[in-house]
């Protein structure tokens, strides 16, 4: 075996054997969201619309539901507060709710990665305009959480979001 192969297979073994990375492949919404957590994030969408935003999130677990308090900071100096609600059904299973969320998110983690799909009507106080975001969490070794989504219409892709996580 030559040595940079060995050096890859090194690594990957000793990565494999770290004890921060076993909590990835094991991820939980719950465990990750108790508490007080941070991200920074981006939507843009293809008709121009690029907006930055901070999030401070607060998250409660009972045992049961995970309530996750959003309150986001636009760059423009826009403020905006959802609170989602995750009740664990099985495990790796959770439907998720929220005030802008028309009916439920099914939430599917598998390892390190949580997947889920929801409508939202993104200006409830106009006429209705319902868009699909199609989510995936992804529990990154060093312990943060790296979400990216798609939006779409009609099943038209119109926009994606990256969104940073940091637990405090």
């Amino acid at each position: 075996m030559r040595k940079s192969h060995l050096f890859i297979a090194s690594a990957l073994f000793s990565a494999v054997m770290m004890p921060g990375l076993a909590s990835a492949r094991d991820f939980r919404l719950e465990d990750f969201f108790a508490g007080k957590s941070v991200a920074v994030g981006r939507f843009q969408a293809i008709n121009g619309v690029d907006r930055s935003f901070k999030v401070a999130l607060t998250g409660r677990w009972n045992g049961k539901v995970l309530t996750l308090r959003e309150d986001f900071a636009y760059a423009d100096g826009e403020r905006d507060r959802k609170t989602w609600r995750f009740t664990k059904t099985a495990p790796g299973q959770y439907t998720g709710t929220r005030e802008d969320v028309v009916g439920e998110a099914m939430v599917k983690v598998e390892g390190n990665v949580a997947r889920y799909a929801y409508l939202v009507d993104i200006d409830p106080s106009a006429k209705e305009n319902i868009v699909r975001f199609h989510d995936t969490l992804r529990l990154m070794p060093d312990g943060t959480l790296l979400n990216t989504a798609w939006v779409s219409k009609f099943a038209f892709p119109i926009a994606k979001v990256r969104v940073d996580f940091t637990k405090k």
